[in-house]
């Protein structure tokens, strides 16, 4: 049987089949006794009690219901009673999951779970329709076109943002505790590039925006690409997974892997002792020791977690920003016949020190929070040495050890990425101080 571990929100269960022409009371019925002690004959009561209540709703509810829809959200009434991940994948949803693991869906471009029976958005995916209006980590999801959330699943309210490729759909948000205002998006063929590169001076910035099939692969190929590029120069790297709602629990590991040397990346505890796994990672640093600075924030979830997680109880990256979303659980899919498959929480991660990631996230090593800063012009003349009567002249007219004037072009544009991301501007500035020191020291 299939089965792949995410490391993102899913669902999971086993159906039972009715043989022809009975009823799922009849069946309950039918079943052998169980023994006087235990659980086994409780359980049969309150199947057969799930059978009488499925027969009152089949023949008395004002409406006609089909007897698929009935079982299949009985099926997913039980699963996301039990935590805000596991549910139902009926075929379809099932074939849109794969797809999606692959790297490409249709959509709206966000990462969602349930919240006191709202949609909450875990992280909005870059360069998507959900992205370019504005939509945040923790926003709630009020109404879908005018319909109020309240009452639908985490499915439904999923199904209902699909829809054509440009055709319009109005989301209600509400935003901590402002108003909660309108915000109309078009639908569109979400294509995740789930990394990024560009070289900044001597420094290398990758960004994984997921952990899809791709992303290890791709993230080696940039890297190799700056060493390339770079040679000598390279001085360390940026890795940002902000807004990362998860994906792929074995991209997880392999990105973890690919920056350290040796020792436990991740553990999985489930409900039973014997199902423990540990994934260790090989030797092999991708980066040769240089430094690794890993931006966080509060929509890095799951896997990106995993691999926060990893490089910091190593000591192989500074953490920068701030915590992360906090799901630190197992989701296991596992295909029913034909008929779709279900998400299950199967276990908990903990990190390589026993962390456990779940509702506590990852706090990072320097906490920096989003910010926009502007450079200030000065209040009067600014009075130097240089300006006082009969101060000694300097004939040595060199720059600085280290510290090699910038064109005045360059200043701008840094003061300006400086303004619109604060966070990665200090991570450029922690990388080029480390690289300062390590010169110096070495």
């Amino acid at each position: 049987m299939f089965a792949r571990k995410l490391a993102a929100a899913t669902i999971a269960t086993a159906l039972t089949v009715l043989p022809a022409g009975m009823s799922p009371g009849a069946f309950a019925q039918a079943q052998p006794a169980a023994p006087a002690s235990g659980g086994a004959s409780e359980t049969y009561r309150l199947l057969n009690l799930f059978g009488e209540i499925f027969e009152i709703v089949r023949s008395d509810y004002v409406e006609e219901v089909a007897d698929r829809k009935l079982i299949e959200d009985a099926i997913n009434g039980m699963l996301t009673a039990l935590d805000p991940h596991s549910s139902f994948l009926n075929a379809r949803s099932f074939r849109d999951m794969q797809v999606q693991t692959r790297g490409e869906f249709g959509g709206l471009g966000i990462e969602v779970t349930m919240e006191n029976g709202l949609v909450k958005v875990v992280s909005p995916i870059d360069d998507t329709p959900a992205a370019r209006a504005g939509l945040r980590p923790n926003d709630l999801i009020v109404q879908l076109d005018g319909e109020p959330i309240l009452g639908l699943t985490l499915q439904e309210a999923v199904e209902k943002m699909r829809g054509p490729v440009n055709s319009p759909i109005k989301i209600l948000i509400r935003r901590g505790d402002a108003a909660p205002f309108e915000v109309t998006l078009n639908r569109a063929v979400i294509r995740i590039q789930s990394v990024r590169s560009r070289v900044e001076g001597e420094i290398g910035y990758v960004r994984i925006t997921s952990f899809t099939e791709q992303t290890d692969s791709g993230m080696r190929a940039a890297i190799a690409k700056m060493r390339e590029q770079l040679g000598p120069k390279f001085k360390g790297l940026v890795l940002d997974m902000r807004n990362n709602p998860g994906g792929l629990l074995d991209q997880a590991i392999a990105v973890s892997d690919a920056f350290l040397e040796r020792g436990e990346i991740v553990s999985t505890r489930g409900r039973r002792s014997d199902e423990a796994q540990r994934y260790n990672a090989r030797a092999g640093d991708v980066l040769n020791g240089l430094p690794l600075v890993v931006l966080i924030n509060g929509g890095s979830a799951s896997a990106s977690e995993i691999v926060a997680g990893a490089l910091q109880d190593h000591r192989r990256a500074i953490v920068l920003g701030t915590r992360s979303f906090g799901k630190g659980s197992v989701q296991t899919i596992r295909p029913v016949g034909n008929q779709g498959a279900i998400r299950l929480t199967t276990a908990r991660y903990f990190t390589p020190s026993g962390r456990s990631i779940q509702a506590q996230g990852i706090d990072p090593d320097i906490v920096i929070e989003a910010a926009r800063i502007e450079v200030t012009a000065p209040q009067g003349p600014q009075r130097r040495e240089a300006d006082l009567r009969g101060a000694l002249r300097n004939n040595d007219q060199r720059p600085a050890p280290g510290a090699p004037a910038a064109p005045a072009a360059e200043n701008e544009e840094r003061q300006q990425e400086g303004a619109q991301d604060y966070q990665l501007s200090r991570a450029f500035d922690l990388l080029r101080g480390l690289a300062l020191y390590n010169q110096r020291t070495n």
